[in-house]
């Protein structure tokens, strides 16, 4: 197959399509690549962008214009369809920052569209108008019609492409630069001006939290994690504020109903309430966890997104690939130069304004200008006798008299000079030069003059630009622990098989689709599966259950018999790491080996069994006891103690044993707000099964609670977490509002409800927590005054106050002046607060 090729002299010549292709496609890719999609280092503008803004410069004149007459002036420089022109300036208007607007511009947010192009209206922002234009240093070309000028780049004195950000596919490359905040980008063109370091990390208009510990400085190959900032109502309502980048409301909502349907979350409504500010209310069915819902809306749902940036720019007509850190230093240079040229051309028109004035001065203070009286045959006679005049006066002047500056001089109006007149030339030219030299004093101290200029930037147009989007480090979520069980699992012991599409077998356990399942036989064999319609194990399964991989506390205590030996051993094992569909054997691994015995214990008990032996054994004693306390826990692999060599009849439960485990060790992580055993944090001690925790927050409030991991606190409100004692005195200080003064309690927790918060400190807008403590006998440092009048007391609270009810408003400690309060340090370790802090 063959195509014209117009290249070709002769139109009846053809070649064919594949070399056609060979060239074409390398020119396509270059147009996409250098013309529409990745935006220049230059000035951070992809050419539609840098078209609209050149044309609504063009139609400036401090009014609003209709958005598709701004598309219409647009077309004359972008030879592509108004649609795409009214896309680009519509993202760029959504921004709020090149462009003010007027309408509906839509919302970022909702996901809501903009109104039709000839409703809303637009002008260049002041901030456009300072930082992006300058004719005298900006270098033109041809249109793509040659009828009109256009900006090769515009002279942008400013780090747009960071502020902004930008994202575009290409031919066998993308971009994806994230923005960044207004604020931080002055305050770090200003500490790399200055020779400091500085850190940049994403900032959006669409709020919520970010962890930035993955950014890699917007390289490719980081990531970052957005999330919305989610907080409980009340134990039966979430509200979700913010959206994450990139994300809609109404896509996080049909996210949120889709992991619903799918049963991986709990979710019995889902309303949008979103005006000014996003706010979507979640409710939740009765007895769900808050906790782990918020977790798993993290897990499973658009509340949380990951997002990798790629920044991909133009330099030198070529795509590159840098970092947030590399943009920044190039436009801060590229300022810095655009900054120079500015001053350099001002101080030239400046030089050449003196020179003229100067003229001018000379010219009638020693009446040069009589010389056109004269009668000189010719005008170029006249013009020289002019010239040879100002010959003394010469050497004042910077440059050489032009022929043109003559016949500028003779064109003044020639009337009668007043002293007043050469005294106001001769302000001028002091005002001149005073211009000049500072001029030349910006140009000698560039480096500062250009820190100036991003003070002066931050300063005129940086309020109402701080920092939306939180940035924190987030926990990672064990997506196994928050998934709801959506799922049934069944079990056919005798032919060995396990699925939840056994629906006629014996139903187990509910569980997730994404668990795994561990599965024991009688005949000792063990195997970890993940949850499926229907697998095969091995026949007479005697244990089935969920598995957690990471749990160190369930101990499996068994009795089985090898096969070839004949003696029976007794073991107790926990199950660690293990490998998917594997098959282990727990006993001797002979044939006929068989398990008398069973039990899995979540904390570690050993109880009390009855051994009974075959009657026709040889054993003098056919039935004892065997305590499984007695064994210590081993490996899965141990072959165990033995119990016996004769044969056994059956092994019968006796009584239950305590649990042979020492306590769970416990810390609490005042970043994420979690606790945890992975000793990370603040260290709460050793806990037994059934021991709470107390927490106190600084509003005033505590609460009860398990030992449950998947549970977390308001970490930058908690003020105390500790073991709970009902015995304990708590002892208070705090702020009372009405009175303006700080009050002091001692009390008992008299509350028993688990996970509900009490508030204990009088009720007001403004009343908080100051300080609390549980120690037994607390000493107060107190200091009041200033100066010279300070005074310091130490006050044995104790001895002072007396043991109250957890609801009593409490004595009047100090008034609300000159005060500040700590409690007195004993030796040993810091307080809670002081670790937190």
């Amino acid at each position: 197959m063959s195509a014209f090729d117009p290249t070709k002299a002769n139109d009846n010549e053809l070649t064919g399509v594949g070399d056609l292709y060979k060239g074409w496609f390398l020119d396509y890719a270059s147009y996409v690549i250098l013309e529409r999609a990745v935006p220049a280092v230059e000035d951070g503008l992809k050419p539609v962008q840098r078209r609209i803004l050149h044309a609504m410069k063009e139609m400036d004149d401090g009014r609003y214009n209709k958005v598709a007459n701004i598309v219409g002036q647009s077309m004359q420089y972008h030879p592509h369809g108004d649609m795409s022109i009214t896309d680009a300036l519509v993202n760029m208007g959504q921004k709020d920052l090149l462009i003010d607007t007027q309408g509906n511009w839509g919302d970022v947010r909702t996901g809501d569209d903009a109104a039709a192009a000839r409703y809303i209206e637009a002008r260049l922002s002041k901030f456009a108008l300072e930082v992006a234009f300058n004719a005298k240093t900006t270098e033109w070309q041809l249109s793509y019609d040659g009828r009109k000028q256009e900006p090769v780049t515009l002279p942008m004195k400013f780090p747009l492409l960071l502020a902004q950000g930008a994202e575009g596919i290409a031919v066998g490359l993308s971009t994806k630069i994230l923005p960044h905040n207004f604020i931080e980008l002055c305050d770090a063109a200003v500490k790399y001006l200055k020779g400091k370091h500085f850190d940049l990390y994403p900032d959006f208009q669409t709020g919520g939290q970010i962890d930035v510990s993955n950014y890699n400085d917007g390289k490719r190959g980081g990531k970052v994690r957005v999330r919305a900032r989610i907080e409980e109502l009340d134990k039966k309502t979430l509200v979700i504020h913010d959206v994450p980048y990139g994300v809609t409301v109404s896509s996080l909502i049909d996210s949120i109903t889709k992991a619903t349907e799918a049963k991986k979350i709990q979710v019995k409504k889902v309303t949008d309430v979103t005006a000014a500010e996003v706010r979507i209310l979640v409710e939740l069915p009765a007895g769900t966890s808050t906790d782990i819902t918020i977790d798993a809306l993290y897990a499973f749902t658009d509340c949380e997104v990951s997002i990798s940036p790629n920044a991909c720019v133009i330099i030198d007509q070529k795509p590159r690939f840098v970092t947030a850190t590399d943009l920044l230093k190039w436009s801060t240079d590229n300022t810095k130069g655009l900054l120079q040229k500015e001053l350099q051309i001002k101080l030239a028109e400046l030089n050449e304004k003196w020179h003229y004035t100067s003229l001018e001065k000379i010219f009638f203070e020693e009446k040069i200008y009589k010389e056109l009286e004269k009668k000189h045959e010719t005008w170029d006679k006249v013009l020289q006798s002019i010239d040879k005049a100002f010959a003394p006066f010469k050497p004042r002047l910077k440059r050489d008299i032009s022929k043109e500056d003559i016949i500028k001089l003779t064109e003044k109006p020639v009337r009668r000079i007043y002293k007043l007149d050469i005294d106001e030339l001769d302000q001028q030219i002091k005002g001149i030069e005073g211009e000049i030299a500072q001029v030349q004093f910006d140009l000698d101290h560039l480096n500062d003059y250009a820190i100036k200029y991003y003070e002066n930037l931050k300063a005129k147009f940086g309020k109402g630009r701080e920092r939306k989007t939180e940035i924190r480090l987030f926990d990672t979520i064990q997506v196994r622990q928050v998934a709801v069980a959506n799922a049934k699992l069944y079990v056919n012991r005798a032919e060995g098989f396990i699925g939840t599409g056994l629906k006629k077998d014996e139903f187990v356990t509910d569980c997730s689709d994404l668990d795994d399942i561990i599965c024991i036989t009688k005949r000792g064999t063990m195997k970890v599966v993940r949850v499926s319609d229907k697998a095969f194990i091995g026949k007479d399964i005697i244990h089935v259950a969920v598995f957690n991989k990471n749990d160190e506390r369930t101990t499996y205590n068994m009795i089985y018999v090898d096969g070839k030996s004949g003696v029976s051993f007794a073991k107790r094992f926990q199950v660690g790491g293990i490998t998917r569909d594997k098959e282990y054997d727990l006993t001797k691994g002979t044939d006929k080996s068989r398990v008398h015995y069973l039990t899995v214990n979540a904390n570690g008990e050993a109880e009390a069994v009855r051994v009974n032996l075959s009657p026709t054994c040889t054993a003098r004693i056919k039935e004892f006891e065997f305590y499984f306390e007695e064994l210590a826990i081993k490996g899965r692999a141990s072959l165990g103690n033995q119990v016996t060599k004769y044969p056994i009849k059956s092994v019968r439960f006796k009584e239950a044993g305590r649990s042979t485990l020492e306590g769970r060790r416990l810390w609490y992580d005042d970043q994420f707000g979690r606790i945890n055993t992975d000793e990370k944090g603040l260290y709460l001690g050793m806990f037994e099964g059934d021991d709470k925790l107390l927490v106190i927050y600084t509003n005033g409030t505590y609460e009860i609670t398990d030992q449950e991991l998947t549970q977390r606190f308001e970490a930058d409100n908690v003020l105390l977490i500790e073991r709970f004692d009902p015995e304990r005195i708590i002892t208070a200080i705090y702020f009372d509002s009405d009175k303006v003064q700080f009050n002091i309690k001692r009390f008992k927790i008299e509350t028993t409800t688990l996970k509900t918060k009490f508030q204990f400190i009088k009720e007001g807008k403004d009343n908080y927590l100051e300080l609390v403590t549980t120690d037994e006998e607390p000493t107060l440092i107190l200091k009041t005054g200033k100066g010279a009048t300070a005074e310091t007391q130490k006050l044995k609270v104790s001895s002072l106050i007396d043991v109250m009810g957890w609801k009593a408003v409490g004595n009047k400690l100090v008034d609300k002046k000159a005060v500040e309060m700590e409690w007195e340090r004993h030796d040993g370790p810091p307080t809670q607060k002081e670790l937190f802090e």
